[in-house]
Order: structure tokens, then C-alpha cells, then sequence
């Protein structure tokens, strides 16, 4: 790697090459937006966030900037700011890590193994510690209402595969009948 802002635009687009959707914010690689999936077999699946990421001069020498924006009930994510808590992004970060690893390990590392010793949200900490049921309901709470796809900002057409859109298509064209009052299939 010749300079850190070669490294900041390889990894940037190696995630844009993945299965993450990634929204820049202007024109610069400094800052954007990657749609995050909750991990499998975990409270979060199902659930989609809106992550910002800041990446500052130095990457990949000093670790990116980090946030959930819309909401997420975590001991270690703050609330109101979505900031999050985790060592490997806040303290050991090492320039071996790249932006993939944040998205691949890190956050779904965060989300299968909270850390309420280190909390940012005293209230989920303390939860999750004294009610373990009660802890797991609201953290499932929070996906339903605040974690839809349309929360994270993924339009609705976009959840359709292009397939079942043809597919759709298909059937309109076959039939002779009026199309008044149908608006399409219920998503399964």
C-alpha cells in the first residue's frame, strides 16, 4: 500500500463489491452509509441498520468512526447517538483490518456477545443482567419498530428480487382482465 488514501479507496471498494449496499455521503470516500443485516440466529436477525462510517485521514492507521443511526437496544451502543463500544474499533484497532472485517466480524460480534460490564446504554446493560427474558423481548421490540428495511433506508422495490418483478410482469400481461384495485402480491 502505497498511501493511506489508495488503502481508504481498495477498501472501499472491496465492500462495494460484496453483498453490502454502500450510499456515499458528497464525493469524497470519508464518509458513508452501509446497509447492515443483523447477524443470523441472533435477537437482531431479521433486523436492517443504517451504519455510518466515518473514515478519518489516517485510515488505516487510526480505526473508522462507527454508527448505528437508526435505533437499536444494545448494551454497548448507545441510544440516542448510536455510537458504538467495541475494543477492536475504539482501542486495538491495527491497520490489518480493513472495512469488510468491521461488517463481517466486528458488528455481528458486537450483536451475538454484548458486553453489559462495558456499557453505553446503563439501561440494556442493567437489563440484560437482572432479566434475561425481559432483556431479549425488548431487544426484539427495537428490530420490529425500529429496524425494518425501510428504516435503514432501503426503498421498497428494492426488497423484491427483480425475478418475482418479471414474474409479476408475466402474469399481468396474461391476463385479460382489468387490473383495477390489484396492487400487487403480499410480500411472503
Amino acid at each position: 500500500m502505497s498511501s493511506p488514501s489508495k488503502r481508504r479507496e481498495m477498501d472501499l471498494m472491496k465492500l462495494m463489491m460484496s453483498d453490502y449496499k454502500v450510499e456515499m455521503v458528497n464525493d469524497g470516500m470519508q464518509e458513508f452509509y452501509v446497509e447492515f443485516h443483523g447477524p443470523k440466529e441472533s435477537l437482531y436477525q431479521g433486523g436492517v441498520w443504517k451504519i455510518r462510517v466515518e473514515l478519518p485521514d489516517a485510515y488505516p492507521y487510526k480505526s473508522p468512526s462507527i454508527g448505528f443511526m437508526n435505533k437499536i437496544y444494545h448494551p454497548n451502543v448507545d441510544e440516542m447517538s448510536g455510537s458504538v463500544c467495541l475494543d477492536v474499533i475504539n482501542q486495538t484497532w491495527s491497520p490489518m483490518f480493513d472495512l469488510i472485517n468491521v461488517f463481517e466480524s466486528f458488528l455481528p460480534q458486537l450483536l451475538l456477545y454484548p458486553n453489559p460490564s462495558d456499557p453505553l446504554n446503563g439501561e440494556a446493560a442493567a437489563l440484560m443482567m437482572r432479566d434475561r427474558p425481559a432483556y431479549d423481548k425488548k431487544v426484539k421490540e427495537y428490530c420490529e419498530k425500529f429496524a425494518k428495511p425501510e428504516d435503514a433506508g432501503v426503498p421498497e422495490e428494492i426488497k423484491s428480487s427483480d425475478e418475482e418483478l418479471s414474474e409479476e410482469e408475466e402474469e399481468d400481461d396474461d391476463d385479460d382482465a382489468s387490473d383495477e384495485g390489484i396492487v400487487g402480491k403480499p410480500d411472503p
